[in-house]
């Protein structure tokens, strides 16, 4: 893949920091307090995905909420396309959310088990859209659906279908960004790079962009030009994925890469196919 041009970026997170209070163990005792994000900065232009890394408490789905304006920062700036989404009004934010969806990891819960698959699909439609059924179905069918499966009920599908439905729901409104949490841990490995290639099949097609967060070295190089690796709610380090993967400069990095070596190469070809465009250093360890 190519790097990102120079132009205005799509998405800009700048000096971003997320504090937590929690509750008090004690009562005359300050409230503790967790830093999630602290001071994250970082750009992604259109057209070039970008991979977030980290292991489990890094900042990482934080951080995704956040630039999906689904909680405020506690201090820094959202931009998306130039508009601070936290300084729009309600009406504002949800017309500006046409253009960025997200696909979160469960399939399983993050889909309405009492509603039919239409109306989930629909769900980032604006109310009394024109032709609402039509998006619905050529949604179902850009994911390798059925336009009659509108009809049916999220138990009737496997996981990896159930996916496919969480990402015709972000597709359904042609969005410029779709966030991507960790869209393929829940599911089996056998299904794993069909999502992924699925994924990829509809940025050639339709033009969105990834902001793409896994703590899958293999998963993030199979869609991202850009990666940014994040411990303790800070970024260590960022680069082209060739590079921090290849020869990675911060020791925390050098360890993912490591572990990734040893425990992400499951036997299978279909895992083989993920890993297979990894720089050597990561296959071989």
């Amino acid at each position: 893949m190519s790097l990102p041009g120079s132009g205005a970026p799509l998405l800009a997170l700048e000096q971003v920091t997320r504090r937590y209070t929690l509750p008090r163990e004690r009562l005359l005792q300050p409230a503790p307090v967790v830093d999630a994000l602290r001071g994250v900065s970082l750009q992604l232009q259109a057209g070039h995905n970008l991979g977030v890394v980290g292991e489990s408490g890094s900042g990482k789905s934080t951080l995704a909420r956040i630039a999906m304006a689904l909680e405020p920062p506690s201090s820094g700036r959202v931009l998306f396309d130039g508009r601070d989404l936290n300084a729009l009004a309600p009406a504002g934010l949800r017309a500006a959310r046409r253009d960025f969806q997200m696909v979160f990891q469960d399939p399983y819960g993050s889909l309405d088990p009492r509603q039919r698959v239409g109306r989930i699909v629909a769900e980032p439609l604006p109310d009394g859209a024109p032709d609402a059924a039509g998006q619905v179905a050529e949604a179902l069918e850009a994911v390798g659906l059925r336009a009659s499966d509108a009809d049916r009920h999220p138990h009737e599908f496997s996981g990896g279908q159930r996916q496919r439905i969480a990402i015709a729901r972000a597709l359904v409104t042609r969005p410029k960004l779709i966030v991507a949490d960790e869209p393929v841990s829940a599911l089996d490995v056998s299904v794993q790079a069909q999502v992924l290639n699925l994924m990829s099949d509809l940025q050639q097609r339709f033009g969105m962009t990834y902001l793409l967060i896994s703590h899958d070295l293999a998963v993030v190089d199979h869609l991202c030009a850009q990666v940014l690796v994040m411990r303790n709610g800070e970024v260590v380090e960022r680069g082209a994925a060739d590079e921090v993967f290849g020869a990675p400069q911060h020791a925390y990095t050098r360890a993912l890469v490591a572990a990734a070596s040893v425990h992400q190469v499951a036997p299978g070809p279909v895992r083989a196919e993920l890993v297979e465009a990894l720089p050597a250093k990561l296959r071989s360890g």
